[in-house]
């Protein structure tokens, strides 16, 4: 198995998930005493959402290839940011070091591209429901359109992800609110939703929804197995 380096963090709420998932399909693959072989360079996400609130992408850029930079130095294998919003600045990180990065929206893509959904509503941070960089990489490399919410909806999205969810706090009232986000973009046309924001799937699931739910963090854990175990 090669090693994995995991850039987290932000927040560590999702990145505990990643560890788990990458830990349990480790052992659901290879059997036995079986886990993964990771190393972790873990944000303090306080600077991190500082930051991105202020618009300094450039810092943040070079935060991220330094944070991969030295996890390629530890040995790492193959890079994976644990987070949506970070892949922003994955064409950086990716200029910056040696070695693979297992990109989150492709990983995504080839899930929806297994089913017949094309137009997945997107429940994401505002920077990526608002921003390019997610939605048109689906787009332009896949063929996948979102769905996203409208200015009043993305901002009840992205406020129960950092004043909730990145904060460990999973609310009845925010999981209805949700549902009712959802319920709006169904009827946008949306025959999918993607749980763009890795702490997505603190609360929702696929049985809360009459439509294929595509939780990123499941996938890109599932994802970095693969590199981790080709060959």
């Amino acid at each position: 198995m090669k090693t994995l380096g995991l850039i987290g963090g932000m927040s560590w709420e999702s990145t505990a998930i990643y560890y788990r998932l990458l830990n349990e399909g480790a052992r659901d693959r290879l059997g036995g005493l079986a886990s993964a072989e990771i190393l972790l360079w873990s944000f303090d996400f306080r600077g991190i959402a500082e930051r991105q609130a202020a618009g300094d992408w450039a810092g943040l850029g070079r935060m991220m290839v330094e944070a991969g930079r030295r996890l390629e130095a530890g040995g790492a294998a193959a890079l994976v940011i644990c987070t949506n919003t970070m892949h922003k600045l994955a064409p950086e990180v990716e200029a910056g070091v040696g070695i693979p990065l297992v990109h989150i929206a492709d990983a995504t893509a080839a899930a929806i591209l297994a089913t017949p959904c094309r137009r997945p509503a997107l429940l994401a941070t505002r920077y990526t429901m608002e921003q390019d960089f997610y939605r048109g990489r689906l787009a332009d490399r896949h063929g996948i359109a979102c769905v996203v919410p409208d200015e009043a909806d993305r901002a009840l999205v992205h406020r129960v992800i950092y004043e909730e969810l990145c904060r460990g706090i999973v609310k009845p009232e925010s999981k209805a609110a949700y549902l009712e986000v959802v319920g709006r973009l169904r009827r946008a046309g949306a025959d999918g939703v993607i749980f763009g924001c890795t702490e997505v799937g603190m609360i929702l699931q696929q049985a809360d929804l009459d439509v294929p739910a595509f939780d990123t963090t499941a996938i890109h854990a599932a994802a970095a197995l693969d590199v981790a175990l080709a060959g």
